[in-house]
């Protein structure tokens, strides 16, 4: 970089996921991107070199805060990082944010790594990771109902349903309408069809990847506040980057109090809410589910 620019992030923390910045440097950020100017690159420009598409710029200009909306989407996306952002606005030639706010940015990714540390310290044991480059552990051979003891026939599904607790009757409506009907799909509803016993995190990650051909995600307002189905959401995401390969599929249900999860805006939704089309709703949601 040249003279007088400052540094970009040492590597250990360039790979940091964007979660590690807090609210105090994303507001920051807005600060300085939100307003658009002639002789400096804006949030819209940042968003080209993120990789989105003009749409989804144009919808993002509508939020009061495009900047902060930005990042919340880009932040479920592969590749998105604390180093590449760093890097972005270097490249744009925004070096009067980085000479602002990288000292902020350094402190918040130590931060963010001192917590992980104290995490992994506190978990009483070591559960096995499970991913596409790994091969099914003997713990996951058998975690459903219908399973072979042996873990030699696993079962598999046509979708799994992300839900709280507080959405399982509308799961229940979901069972009736895509099981007990012609559509005859099999869905994965951990209360039902998940022995107990297993890590949670590591039963769905398995679930998710290797026995589900889709993901149904129930959003409501409990939704966004279980880290369970954060987790399971943007365990997904990763797995298909870009929802490219139509893995998710985010329904609203009931009317919300609080804004739509950034990370599945840009998904095209099934609503049940609305009165117009809740009588194609079930069909919908069937052929996407039923697509090869």
């Amino acid at each position: 970089m040249a003279a007088g620019h400052p540094a970009l992030l040492p590597c250990a923390l360039a790979s940091l996921p964007l979660a590690a910045l807090n609210m105090r440097v994303r507001r920051r950020l807005a600060l300085f991107l939100n307003v658009p100017t002639p002789v400096a690159a804006d949030w819209t420009v940042l968003a080209e070199e993120m990789g989105f598409e003009y749409l989804e710029i144009r919808q993002l200009e509508a939020r009061a805060n495009p900047t902060g909306s930005l990042l919340e989407a880009w932040q479920g996306r592969p590749g998105a990082s604390v180093g590449r952002l760093v890097e972005l606005l270097a490249k744009l030639g925004r070096y009067d944010v980085l000479e602002e706010l990288l000292p902020s940015i350094e402190e918040d990714c130590k931060k963010y790594i001192k917590k992980q540390q104290e995490e992994e310290s506190e978990k009483p044991l070591q559960v096995p990771a499970v991913g596409s480059s790994n091969p099914q552990t003997t713990e996951l051979a058998g975690i459903t109902t219908l399973d072979d003891p042996l873990g030699q026939m696993p079962e598999c599904f046509d979708a799994f349903i992300c839900y709280c607790p507080s959405d399982i009757q509308f799961v229940h409506e979901m069972i009736q309408q895509l099981e007990q009907t012609n559509y005859r799909l099999k869905l994965c509803v951990s209360d039902r069809d998940v022995l107990p016993g297993t890590c949670v995190w590591s039963i769905a990650s398995e679930l998710i990847e290797k026995r589900c051909r889709r993901m149904v995600v129930v959003v409501s307002d409990d939704y966004l506040q279980s880290k369970e189905c954060d987790f399971q959401t943007k365990f997904a995401l990763s797995l298909s980057p870009g929802a490219h390969q139509k893995r998710l599929i985010p329904i609203k249900y009931k009317p919300m109090k609080k804004e739509f999860p950034s990370i599945l805006r840009f998904i095209t939704v099934c609503d049940y809410t609305n009165p117009c089309t809740k009588s194609w709703f079930w069909t919908r949601l069937a052929k996407a589910l039923s697509l090869p």
